[in-house]
């Protein structure tokens, strides 16, 4: 998983409530079960012209060149909702987004995303449409700035916001570990306690 510390990049306004995760990834781009290959899938159903097509939609935000070389997604609340596909966010971090913003997150979405290096930032309402007012003037300048330690999102005129993060996925985010590898990282004394409760009580363990 990449490390996440301090982004400043082009946001992308996009709105609406309730995406769900067939509009973030609709079920007929999904051809396989890898975590590759699906950037082009990505908002496919508002991307394109045509179900199945890839001609662009000049109206959808992201066909727009003012927001080339996107990285952060300013969202509408209940963000990713509906199926716990990890697709959804798979695809959204091929495409290049690092961090979503939006009020609120389905839960399962929001844990999806700390597992694979996505920082979901959680904002009222109104600082979201007011950071998205800011970016849309000019979003190759006004770029935002997610600065994980300090928690804070930093608009190009210096307005900054804070967002709250469980320490344990703060700390997913800055090591790039997942759950399983930053677990790891305590194995001596994982050992040591193992050997001590080995010794202390011999016959709960199978081999001699």
């Amino acid at each position: 998983m990449e490390k996440f510390e301090r982004l400043t990049a082009v946001a992308a306004p996009l709105l609406h409530a309730n995406i769900d995760t067939d509009i973030i990834i609709p079920s007929r781009e999904m051809k396989s079960g890898k975590k590759t290959g699906l950037a082009e899938g990505l908002f496919a159903g508002w991307r394109y012209t045509q179900i199945g097509g890839r001609e662009p939609n000049p109206k959808f935000v992201l066909n727009k060149p003012e927001y080339r070389n996107v990285r952060i997604l300013l969202a509408g609340e209940n963000f990713g909702c509906g199926s716990s596909r990890e697709h959804a966010v798979w695809a959204l971090h091929e495409y290049g987004f690092r961090s979503v913003i939006a009020p609120s997150f389905s839960p399962i979405f929001y844990n999806n995303c700390i597992r694979n290096g996505i920082v979901p930032v959680r904002l009222p309402e109104g600082v979201v449409r007011a950071l998205a007012g800011k970016v849309e003037q000019a979003p190759q300048d006004h770029k935002l700035t997610i600065d994980l330690p300090a928690q804070e999102v930093i608009a190009h005129d210096g307005e900054r916001h804070r967002f709250e993060i469980d320490e344990h996925h703060k700390e997913m985010l800055l090591s790039g570990l997942d759950e399983i590898d930053l677990t790891l990282t305590k194995k001596a004394s994982i050992d040591a306690y193992l050997a001590a409760d080995r010794a202390r009580r011999p016959w709960i363990y199978l081999e001699p």
